[in-house]
């Protein structure tokens, strides 16, 4: 059970989004579910991570990564983001990286912890974002390792200047390098347990097979 300490309002969690548009997400679904049904995908994933994220009962934002009119697909999410009062933002410029390290920034000027999840790691559920918000009682940094090489979590106490450049997002490579990059600006790292993401035609049927409900 984690600590009482972190189950209050020093934890902020944000969940990042891609903006719902037919041809600019889930593009390596598109091949086998068509444009549409890539966006349709997007955004039942999306529900599903702010589903996991709202049963922690801990502060939450919606980070979008642009600002434009939503589409009808997206109704549902906007439904749910007004529906529970969750505070959407927009994310700044620059590559993952850029954006990631100035959400913790922020996030930290006002908060202890802090805390970013993706909309495709519906196996983010609450248990494992309060599990990393205990971690963050003792070291600087937990990621959340996902089985492609990447993470589906990251959660900070302290940010330091520069220490997500240089990574290579999108390639096998991303948890071993933000880690290393991590350790030689001198913070402290501690990994969650593995976890999966959505990308590939075979993690959407996981996900529609094992999560959705």
């Amino acid at each position: 059970m984690p600590n009482n300490e972190n189950n209050s309002d020093q934890t902020l969690v944000m969940q990042f989004a891609k903006w719902p548009e037919a041809g600019k997400v889930k593009t390596r679904l598109i091949p086998a579910l068509g444009e549409q049904g890539a966006l349709a995908a997007h955004c039942e994933l999306t529900q599903a991570v702010l589903d996991n994220l709202l049963a922690t009962a801990l502060p939450l934002q919606f980070w979008w990564d642009c600002h434009r009119t939503p589409p009808a697909e997206a109704a549902e999410v906007m439904k749910k983001l007004q529906g529970q009062r969750v505070q959407q933002r927009f994310q700044s410029d620059g590559n993952l990286g850029d954006r990631m390290a100035a959400a913790l920034c922020g996030a930290l000027c006002s908060h202890k912890y802090a805390i970013i999840v993706g909309s495709d790691c519906p196996s983010v559920d609450a248990a494992h974002v309060l599990l990393a918000a205990e971690k963050l009682i003792h070291v600087d940094v937990v990621l959340g390792p996902s089985e492609d090489g990447g993470y589906v979590l990251i959660g900070a106490r302290k940010v330091v200047f520069g220490m997500l450049d240089g990574i290579h997002w999108g390639s096998e490579h991303v948890l071993r390098q933000t880690r290393e990059k991590l350790e030689s600006a001198g913070l402290s790292v501690e990994l969650l347990p593995m976890r999966w993401d959505v990308d590939e035609v075979e993690d959407w049927q996981r996900f529609q097979r094992d999560v959705a409900r």
